[in-house]
């Protein structure tokens, strides 16, 4: 068994966590002040996730446009998502929630347009 301390991200008031794994899986939570803390714990120590944000850049502008995940991804593939967000380019009309690339990275997760962007936009 082994033991991790953790600051919770869930709510403002960043908990720290005490957290016990036993063969790959969370067996206690110990120390978060609200209910939102154990669960953060549990997916953060076995299966760490991030939304991931960016720009992308608008054929024939020179402001790029906004864009995150739809869902958090693996941790791991974060850098491999951004590689792949930086490659895409977008052509005007955008609509905020249009899906700018689909599936990232394998992931299952779509990244969006959090922005909209018209032709006359510059």
């Amino acid at each position: 068994m082994s033991a991790q301390t953790i600051t919770c991200i869930g709510c403002p008031m960043g908990c720290r966590l005490r957290v016990l794994i036993a063969g790959g899986q969370v067996a206690s939570v110990d120390g978060a002040g609200c209910g939102r803390g154990a669960v953060y714990a549990r997916q953060e120590c076995v299966c760490p996730t991030r939304m991931v944000t960016s720009l992308v850049r608008v054929q024939g502008r020179h402001a790029p446009l906004s864009v995150k995940t739809a869902r958090p991804v693996p941790k791991e593939k974060i850098f491999a998502c951004l590689q792949s967000i930086r490659a895409a380019r977008v052509t005007p009309p955008v609509r905020i929630g249009d899906v700018i690339v689909a599936d990232v990275c394998g992931t299952g997760v779509d990244v969006v347009a959090t922005m909209a962007c018209t032709e006359g936009d510059s």
